[in-house]
């Protein structure tokens, strides 16, 4: 899972055969891939045969991790008492990446000295993907979110369960387009649970920002970091899942930094970003955030897309 060398074609399911799968067993592949993608090898794209099999006899997009022996392995993993792997596991949760030293590693169960060492591991049982040229690990899709979730859920971990509070004040702020209120959000979730995050450019707002909307999981697809579109790339694309499309909007954020808001939106609008959601039928939110580092505030814009009006 670290370095596959000239195994990697044959280590699991590559992106070719599983699009085979999908048309002999008629599986919507885009669903496969949001729930059972992630992984990579070099260049290709690793499937986990296990799910695979099991959604082509079941018929239903679904976690078949909690049904093998190694689930129950990531509950004391977890809950090490090492700094910052909480906050790690919180932050890929949210759909962002994590920096991780996988070299002092001992190769065994048994023997822990930080949390590299316990997502190191991870990433050897495939709870954790691993992107070799950036060093940095992350949940790799819809179906090990889950199991993360249902971990952190079982040992009711008490900072997830305040910041969760927090993130969902953001999330329905965004729904209602309380922009105010969703810049107040943003702002206090930086100061109070990402303040180790220090604002140097747009690429750290974008990481607060992923943090800032873990409650989106429970009704969101991890989200899509820039996405391509027809002028350009998205900063950030929530789609809902299919339980939620009649009930939520689609979310397409774009960032600022030391510019503002409206300068954001414009961007969406005039580089027709909400073309790259065409195959999504519902309601699509345009947010436009920004950060003002001489003011040190944020600010944010929210319109509804009218398609006639692109």
């Amino acid at each position: 899972m670290l370095n596959a060398g000239p195994l990697t074609p044959y280590i699991g399911f590559n992106e070719d055969e599983v699009i085979d799968l999908c048309e002999k067993y008629e599986i919507d592949f885009a669903e496969v891939r949001r729930w059972y993608d992630g992984y990579r090898l070099g260049d290709y794209h690793v499937y986990n045969p296990n799910a695979l099999v099991n959604l082509t006899i079941m018929r239903t997009f679904q976690s078949y991790w909690s049904q093998t022996g190694t689930y129950l392995s990531i509950l004391p993993l977890i809950n090490m008492d090492f700094d910052g792997l909480r906050t790690s596991i919180i932050e890929m949760l949210s759909g962002s990446s994590v920096e991780v030293n996988v070299n002092e590693f001992q190769n065994d169960m048994v023997s822990f000295a930080d949390k590299d060492d316990v997502l190191t591991l991870l990433i050897h049982l495939g709870y954790l993907a691993y992107d070799q040229r950036t060093q940095r690990a992350y949940i790799p899709n819809e179906e090990i979110r889950q199991e993360f979730r249902a971990a952190t859920k079982r040992n009711k971990w008490n900072e997830l369960i305040e910041f969760q509070q927090e993130s969902e004040k953001l999330l329905e702020a965004t729904w209602e387009m309380d922009a105010e209120t969703v810049a107040e959000q943003i702002e206090k979730i930086h100061a109070e649970y990402t303040s180790v995050i220090q604002y140097n450019n747009e690429n750290s707002l974008s990481s607060v920002l992923s943090i800032a909307y873990l409650s989106a999981i429970k009704y969101y697809f991890k989200p899509i970091r820039e996405l391509p579109t027809g002028r350009g790339f998205a900063d950030f694309v929530f789609i809902p899942k299919p339980l939620y499309r009649d009930y939520y909007p689609a979310l397409l954020v774009e960032l600022k930094w030391n510019k503002d808001a409206e300068t954001a939106l414009n961007q969406i609008k005039e580089r027709k970003y909400p073309e790259s959601l065409q195959q999504y039928t519902g309601d699509i939110l345009l947010v436009g955030i920004n950060y003002d580092k001489k003011e040190k505030v944020h600010q944010c814009v929210i319109e509804k897309w009218f398609p006639l009006c692109i």
